[in-house]
């Protein structure tokens, strides 16, 4: 019984599908959870519009040329009454581009639905909790209730935006990440609470779809939780392209005017703007779940305590994904959904290893990480050297006219073997995938240094990176 349909739950189906057990997988809100319908998915497909929109608009100095009415080649078409957002010479349509964000949503839920039709997972509507030892109970939309035993229960609810008492949600001027996508036109000055990973992103992607952005940040820089030379690159990027950033300042309310809203800072300051983003955390959907009355352990926030192979402290359950709070991503749900079936199935299994994993924040650049941390280093949790290449000395960067970013890779010293890295940059999420390979197969700094890498290329700067560390002294 799989109880939650997101990344930690379909996934943990297909496994234990594979494996020969009968499954069956209670969902609420949609195939896929909110990574699907209301996050990644949706924020993603956001932000590839404005990764064209940025490009487009830094392009002159490549001598591209684009010279459109505000309101696009058809301004005098049907569509010109469409409400559209001008950002220099070019222009975006929300309207399309939020239809576009909630079809692929929803295309994607299809997708999930159908392959785990195809491979015999029983679906229910509705919700379930735990009733007794091995007893699930599900309650359908109408009501309906039904019982249900298993040997194995996971538990896979997710999570849901984090609100403040003061500052509630309408759906219409003040927001969170989840309502964003049925606005009928770009904010005009969109104030953005909370500077971590969600708040940065969009900050930076209704910058570049042409929205005068306000980032209120309560720490002393943008992004406390990733690498600092990283953040202090997208700090000098939102400076330079005119991203207000408010450091040091704590939003206590939100509230509508007549013309948009204010959000006041602990400090008395009010903050104007169209629209109010709130980006404050996320808290765990693990109320009303019988969690207590079985035995399954959640820490003070409400994040249920699993280990390494995703059990809870009740024997024959499991759980997985942003409800345990171990690392908040779509990739990390997924494998602890599949390790919590293979575990629990009798497969060969390796136990999460969070120095493995690697992530990203979709920024502009975007900045992608894996492994140990300058803080690791900083802090003497291991013994290393480090090398951090200005990306902006790579050939293939020249070409493409970008200037911010870097690649630093954190090797053992002794061993030299590659122990993390950081990549920030066009495409770091995609650059940083062979870096991940080197810190999960403990290669040696020298043994990155001798592969051979296409010229020019973005990629060349991680050899040449591990270059460096080979010849530096120990």
């Amino acid at each position: 019984m799989i109880i939650g349909g997101g990344p930690g739950g379909y996934e943990a189906a297909l496994v234990a599908r594979q494996l020969g057990a009968e499954v069956t997988l209670i969902d609420r809100d949609g195939l896929g959870g909110s990574a699907v319908l209301t996050d990644c998915v949706p924020s993603k497909t956001l932000i590839a519009t404005a990764d064209v929109m940025a490009i487009a608009a830094r392009s002159r100095p490549l001598g591209v040329r684009i010279d459109i009415d505000a309101h696009g080649p058809d301004a005098h078409g049907p569509d010109a009454h469409r409400p559209m957002a001008a950002h220099g010479a070019l222009a975006v349509d929300l309207a399309v581009v939020n239809a576009r964000v909630r079809d692929l949503a929803r295309a994607q839920s299809s997708d999930i639905r159908d392959r785990l039709q195809r491979e015999g997972v029983r679906l229910l509507p509705g919700v379930g909790r735990l009733a007794g030892p091995g007893l699930v109970e599900a309650t359908g939309p109408g009501g309906e209730r039904s019982e249900h035993h298993a040997d194995t229960i996971l538990i896979a609810t997710g999570a849901r935006p984090r609100l403040l008492a003061d500052a509630m949600p309408d759906g219409d001027r003040i927001l969170t990440w989840e309502q964003l996508y049925d606005l009928p036109e770009l904010p005009q000055r969109l104030i953005v609470v909370g500077s971590g990973v969600t708040g940065a992103e969009f900050a930076s992607a209704y910058h570049a779809l042409g929205s005068e952005v306000v980032l209120v940040s309560s720490r002393d820089r943008v992004l406390p939780g990733e690498d600092p030379d990283a953040a202090r690159v997208l700090e000098d990027v939102f400076a330079r392209r005119g991203v207000q950033v408010l450091p040091r300042s704590r939003a206590v309310a939100a509230e509508r005017t007549a013309s948009g809203v204010i959000v006041r800072l602990q400090d008395g300051t009010v903050v104007e703007g169209s629209h109010v983003l709130m980006a404050v955390g996320s808290l765990p959907n693990t109320e009303q779940l019988g969690l207590a009355e079985a035995g399954v352990a959640v820490d003070d926030a409400g994040f249920i305590t699993v280990d390494r192979v995703s059990r809870t402290t009740c024997p024959g359950v499991y759980a997985a994904g942003d409800c345990t709070g171990v690392l908040m991503l779509a990739s990390v749900a997924a494998m602890q959904g599949r390790i919590a079936m293979w575990h629990a199935l009798g497969d060969a299994v390796a136990p999460l290893d969070r120095a493995q994993v690697s992530s990203t924040v979709f920024t502009d650049p975007e900045i992608a990480t894996v492994g140990l941390t300058q803080r690791d280093l900083d802090e003497g949790r291991f013994r290393g050297d480090v090398v951090l290449l200005p990306l902006a000395t790579n050939a293939r960067a020249k070409m493409q006219d970008q200037h911010d970013g870097f690649v630093k890779i954190l090797c053992r010293r002794g061993s030299r073997i590659i122990a993390g890295a950081v990549i920030v940059g066009a495409h770091a999420s995609e650059l940083i995938h062979a870096l991940t390979l080197a810190v999960d197969r403990k290669l040696t700094v020298d043994e990155l240094a001798l592969t051979y890498t296409v010229y020019p290329s973005l990629s060349g700067s991680i050899a040449e990176a591990a270059r460096r560390l080979h010849l530096s002294p120990e």
